[in-house]
């Protein structure tokens, strides 16, 4: 039941299970294997995301309902496509209690509720805090609720008569309602991440996972292909919740959203296919980079920001930030489990900060809790001996205490690094990605290749991404940034006079910003508006979400118009566009086909087939011009150029899936094909057994070389380009003739 590759689209209320019907021819055309769905079951009104689900039991009647996931299913069966659905196990939406029926029955009943084991709560804590009220406004009694402007909660049998007075009846509920500031460190049921209104399920629980699947179970017996497993990190035992899953779907491809450091592998044990592919994102983006330029590109940075640290440094103070002041209340409910160690709390902190990935999953990666246990000594040696008293209990994997700290590790990592980190260390914008090292600039081209042999041998199966809708930026942004490297000092005069014509305070933040600008292009300026506030809320320095200053927040808008606006500032941006574009569009080509041709299962993310400008979320959930898309690849009657409509990428991305699909045996391998000649390491190949993927690196470079020139590559047999339809014999072929119309190819006897 592997597909031959995945196309994911998100469905919303704007976007429905019904027009992905439509769609599916298109797909079909476009070679895909199957389509691959965002959640589906009932979630929050309004939500155009679907990760917030308040109803297991059904599917989302604003994404189509079960008539529409019907006639998507016949559609896909009509064209021989699979479908994969993604899934969100870890927590339900609790935004609007009334739409959750269990959350809501919690609420009215607290540990009474039949449901009260579905949810991770502390109940020896006391009442259930939900932090909901603001400043101003005053709680209600209406029609036997308790209401705070349109929020409303339930009353508990018995609680309540006419003419109580309503802050009496509130104190007499399961729950108590608070500022939404007293989150952080009062919550009393676990979340996802920081966001309160997502609660965690104890999937842990067989009764609470047969509850929460239910309608999980009915597509599997429905015949779906496979499932996309969101954040397993926040499990309590994600090892057990993989097998019972498997159980529940021992045919099924199934893919974790598993985001891998540099070095660490997916726990063998777990019965899935692989992760959803940020590592192979990873590879490419770091191939496709002059290694050499690391030194340059490094002292760059400090000269213009003026900034000392390392990216280590810049992590550690992240996940610290993170760990001392939005997750007071995991640390508090952790501390609470250690009553007789007055510094459990502290240490507790320390260890989660010190872990050089995600988390463990004991006994899977006792060595990395063991390691981050002497670092977090290392760093604070007087809580030595609270940490060695913690270490027998936190090695227990059915202790309590180890549980919630592995998932507490996660969670600082993920918004340490990610969300905060990754928006103040800016030294190159392209490899702050979501399963990327900032630390690493490029990769030798034999790195590529091991990395690729060991998926090969490994996870053949696992599923690779170049964008989803996580990614801090668009695929097509990152291959352009990887330009400026080549551009030496064309890109530092720019950078510099941009910092100086702004003036902003934060000279980091402002070398992000010019970093965005060149990645992207001059798009839609309110599009980098809304990127620059998010991204100056994300770092927490001078602004934050919680702590908004709006006069910083004007000077970094300032700084956007005035690229767009000031002529002179204008111009260097102009100039700049003109030297990238090119290379850049090189780079996006070079590295679709590699992904679409790599071991793994590869998925296109929605209307990633033409040029993407995309930035972080919501940016990257816009909605894809599909008819443009469909009548570009009807309209097909030869190889197109290169150029502004991203039809030559189109062309490419249904050349590269109709042969994965068509001819699958031609992609069981894996050799490295090198290049002879003064050119040769511009060169990334190889050769899945039949099936030859040839693409450019460092395009700028190579034309200062005055192009291909004397080199060469040795082809094992005759072969077609798949996208000129030009034969090649077997023996020496020159590049120079390989590559003459792309700077990629694809061929196959």
């Amino acid at each position: 039941m592997t597909p031959s590759s995945t196309y994911r689209l998100q469905i919303r209320p704007g976007f429905t299970l019904d027009d992905a019907a439509r769609l599916v021819d298109y797909l079909a055309d476009l070679g895909v294997g199957a389509v691959y769905l965002s959640p589906l079951l009932k979630s929050t009104t309004g939500s155009d995301h679907g990760y917030d689900t308040t109803d297991p039991t059904r599917i989302d009647p604003a994404r189509g309902g079960e008539e529409g996931w019907q006639a998507l299913l016949a559609a896909a069966r009509g064209r021989g496509l699979g479908v994969v659905v993604d899934i969100v196990p870890n927590h339900l939406g609790i935004a609007v209690p009334h739409e959750n029926p269990a959350w809501w029955d919690v609420l009215r009943l607290g540990r009474a509720s039949a449901y009260a084991a579905w949810f991770d709560i502390d109940w020896a804590a006391g009442p259930i805090m939900l932090p909901v009220l603001g400043d101003e406004g005053e709680l209600e009694l209406v029609d036997g609720e308790l209401r705070y402007y349109e929020h409303r909660f339930p009353l508990a049998p018995d609680s309540w008569q006419d003419g109580d007075d309503p802050a009496a009846v509130h104190d007499r509920q399961h729950y108590r309602l608070i500022h939404w500031s007293r989150g952080d460190h009062e919550l009393t049921y676990r979340r996802f991440f920081t966001i309160t209104t997502l609660a965690g399920v104890r999937v842990e629980d067989e009764e609470v996972f047969r509850a929460t699947h239910a309608r999980v179970a009915g597509w599997v017996t429905e015949g779906i292909d496979g499932l996309r497993i969101d954040h397993p990190d926040g499990l309590a035992d994600p090892t057990g919740y993989l097998e019972q899953l498997r159980r529940l779907a021992p045919e099924a491809w199934i893919v974790v959203e598993k985001i891998l450091e540099p070095g660490e592998q997916l726990p063998a044990e777990w019965p899935v296919a692989g992760s959803t592919g940020y590592d192979a994102l990873a590879e490419i983006n770091q191939v496709l980079l002059d290694h050499d330029q690391e030194n340059w590109l490094d002292a760059l940075y400090r000269r213009l920001t003026g900034d000392q640290a390392t990216a280590a440094e810049h992590l550690e103070r992240g996940k610290r930030q993170v760990a001392d002041t939005l997750f007071r209340a995991e640390r508090r409910r952790l501390a609470r489990l250690v009553p007789e160690l007055e510094q459990a709390g502290d240490a507790l902190a320390e260890i989660a900060i010190a872990y050089d990935v995600y988390r463990s999953y004991l006994p899977i990666g006792a060595d990395r809790l063991d390691r981050a246990v002497v670092l977090a000594a290392r760093r604070r040696p007087e809580l030595a001996r609270t940490l060695a008293a913690l270490l027998p209990r936190l090695r227990d994997p059915a202790d309590e205490l180890s549980v919630r700290l592995q998932q507490l590790a996660g969670a600082v990592m993920a918004k340490g690094v990610e969300d905060t980190a990754y928006y103040r260390y800016s030294r190159f914008a392209g490899g702050n990605e979501v399963g990327g090292d900032p630390a690493t600039f490029g990769s030798r081209i034999v790195e590529f290749h091991a990395a690729q042999e060991h998926r090969q041998t490994w996870t053949p199966r696992s599923m690779t991404s170049l964008s989803t809708h996580d990614t801090k930026r668009g695929e097509d942004v990152r291959a352009r940034l990887a330009v400026l490297p080549e551009l030496g000092t064309h890109w530092a005069e720019f950078a510099a006079t941009f910092l100086d014509a702004t003036g902003l305070e934060n000279r980091r933040f402002g070398y992000l910003l010019a970093q965005t600008l060149a990645g992207t292009g001059p798009i839609e300026r309110d599009r980098l508006l809304a990127y620059a506030q998010k991204a100056a809320r994300e770092a927490a320095e001078e602004t934050g979400w919680t702590r908004v200053d709006q006069e910083y927040e004007s000077r970094v808008a300032a700084a956007v118009e005035l690229a767009y606006d000031d002529p002179g500032l204008r111009a260097a941006w102009d100039r700049l566009e003109a030297m990238i574009i090119e290379p850049g569009r090189s780079n996006a080509l070079a590295a679709k086909l590699l992904q679409l041709t790599a071991p793994g299962i590869p998925d296109v993310y929605q209307g990633t087939e033409l040029w993407q400008d995309s930035l972080v979320d919501p940016d990257n959930r816009r909605p894809v011009d599909f008819t443009e898309r469909a009548r570009l690849l009807a309209g097909f009657d030869q190889p197109p150029a290169i150029d502004d409509s991203g039809a030559a990428k189109l062309w490419i991305t249904r050349a590269a899936l109709t042969l994965r699909r068509a001819e699958p045996g031609r992609f069981t391998g894996y050799r490295p094909m090198f290049a002879d000649g003064p050119a040769g390491w511009h060169l990334i190949g190889f050769d899945r057994g039949g099936a030859i993927t040839l693409a450019t690196r460092l395009p700028v470079g190579l034309a200062e070389l005055g192009g291909w020139a004397e080199t060469s590559v040795e082809l094992p047999t005759a072969v077609t380009d798949r996208l000129t339809g030009r034969h090649h014999p077997a023996g020496r072929a020159e590049l120079g003739r390989l590559l003459a119309s792309y700077p990629v190819a694809l061929l196959a006897p």
